[in-house]
């Protein structure tokens, strides 16, 4: 548990070309300040000005760090080695991004800032055996670093301590490459390295099935924009993308590239995650946010890698459960360019 006597905070990494803003409350990225194609800077992240909205619960998981496990687990409930554990139901009829109080909602103490060219914060966060019901402590760790003028990497590690349990973290930030107060995402294009995606029932829950995704509005292997098809998806986009063709570099696949044409900025994610919560937004509705900015539906998107949802509970997904003397390893490559 953290120590009552830390408050919330803002740091910043800056290294001439790009400003990042992250408070240790939930790891939070706050703002991120970006030049499109003539130079002008935009901060192109979800949120609000101060850190108190975030504390006072008024965000929709803006820019935070979710945990233990990301995500929904069906009815809250698992086995793992023959003990049954239940979670709460804080997203009815599932448990959703670690419970009631993630790892969103906590204070992640402050391990170590690095100035310079490289600038870089690491956050850490000790979660307790039976948190939100979960088994086992666990030791959390999230380093964000600006690896050179347009690019910010993040690093996360998780160790259990003395019991195996389910961990998958996610970064949850809501981007909109035009400027966060630009209104709705569905002029950006996206291209999505992923063949498959995997379904999910009317409670959001993966049925298990692995589809492709070829012919379908799900479709994203080449550049298309995201509004193109969108209106046959119900509410929007809110689907785990199997990663599963992408280039791989320093250990990292090519994920996502996510491009907005009026300002030419461009982001390409790499990452070691099995899968990506591609997510458009639908359920922000009238936010408040930057600047009196109000955030409708659509006004950010998400690309949350992750394991895949409800892993623990579905035997054919890649496994989420990391035991002692294991460590979990997420790390994610935020490339921004123009073009």
């Amino acid at each position: 548990m953290a120590d009552q006597s830390e408050k919330p905070e803002v740091f910043e990494l800056n290294n001439g070309s790009m400003h990042v803003k992250i408070s240790n409350f939930g790891a939070t990225i706050l703002s991120l300040s970006l030049p499109d194609k003539q130079g002008n800077l935009a901060d192109v992240v979800l949120g609000f000005d101060s850190i108190e909205p975030y504390v006072n619960g008024a965000a929709p998981f803006f820019g935070c760090i979710v945990g233990r496990v990301a995500n929904r687990i069906k009815e809250g409930k698992f086995t793992l080695d023959g003990t049954e554990y239940t979670l709460p139901i804080n997203k009815p009829p599932n448990s959703l991004h670690g419970g009631f109080k993630g790892y969103d909602k906590v204070i992640w103490k402050v391990a170590e800032q690095k100035n310079g060219e490289n600038p870089s914060i690491t956050f850490k966060y000790h979660s307790d055996d039976g948190e939100e019901g979960y088994p086992g402590d666990v030791s959390v760790t999230a380093t964000y670093t600006l690896t050179s003028k347009t690019t910010l990497r993040l690093d996360m590690e998780a160790v259990p301590e003395n019991k195996p349990t389910p961990i998958s973290l996610a970064q949850h930030t809501y981007w909109n490459l035009a400027g966060h107060n630009s209104g709705n995402v569905l002029e950006h294009s996206i291209q999505i390295w992923g063949q498959h995606i995997t379904p999910v029932d009317e409670n959001t829950v993966p049925t298990g099935e692995i589809k492709p995704v070829k012919g379908t509005p799900f479709d994203f292997t080449s550049e298309k924009k995201i509004g193109a098809s969108i209106h046959e998806v119900g509410l929007g986009y809110d689907h785990n993308y199997v990663l599963d063709c992408g280039e791989e570099k320093s250990g990292l696949k090519h994920a996502v590239k996510l491009k907005e044409p009026s300002s030419s900025r461009v982001l390409n994610l790499w990452t070691n995650a099995p899968g990506m919560q591609f997510y458009t937004g639908n359920y922000v509705n009238g936010v408040v946010g930057k600047e009196g900015a109000v955030y409708g539906k659509h006004a950010g998107v998400c690309l949350e890698t992750q394991g895949f949802p409800n892993a623990i509970n579905q035997s054919n997904f890649p496994s989420v459960v990391v035991r002692p003397g294991k460590t979990y390893k997420h790390s994610m490559l935020y490339e921004f360019s123009v073009e």
